[in-house]
């Protein structure tokens, strides 16, 4: 169950990028470059979360040209890629910003996401999440990553608070 006084401690929104924020697919084109398949729906909700005031990170174990340009022009607070361990980025994410665990909502959708997961004060996975994430979280988006489970969750949050522009 989700409760407001979970929702109103969130300051930062965290989360992984394959299958979360995109798809899970990973697409080589013709020359060899890494094509990533984002949905614009995620984007305007990252925008609406940093116009409320919350800090945005994505911790990632890969990384390529596509995500960086996707992050930059997402203007992500804290980009973590070829983060493995990701606890490792998680640590330093709540050094930097002075967080702490209850603060942050953490969007995942793997294994290698269950300990930042089990951490953090508002756990979610997209609804096509691994069994064990899934099991793990505190919320399960009804979209899947890369069609809307990002935009689910930071709507979630936001109108918890009054927050979602409509």
């Amino acid at each position: 169950m989700i409760t407001a006084d979970v929702l109103s401690k969130i300051r930062i929104i965290a989360m992984d990028i394959d299958g979360v924020m995109t798809d899970g697919r990973i697409v080589f084109d013709a020359a060899g470059h890494e094509l990533k398949f984002f949905d614009v729906k995620d984007g305007y909700a990252v925008a609406q979360a940093r116009k409320a005031g919350l800090t945005i990170a994505v911790i990632s174990a890969r990384g390529c040209p596509a995500v960086r340009a996707r992050m930059a022009d997402l203007k992500i607070d804290k980009v973590y890629l070829n983060a493995s361990p990701k606890l490792e980025a998680y640590e330093d994410l709540l050094r930097s910003t002075g967080a702490g665990d209850d603060e942050v909502c953490y969007i995942g959708d793997d294994v290698p996401d269950l300990d930042i997961l089990r951490r953090v004060g508002f756990s979610a996975a997209p609804s096509d999440a691994a069994l064990e994430v899934k099991s793990a979280v505190r919320y399960v988006a009804l979209a899947r990553g890369g069609r809307g489970a990002v935009r689910e969750v930071i709507e979630t949050i936001l109108k918890d608070r009054g927050q979602w522009i409509i």
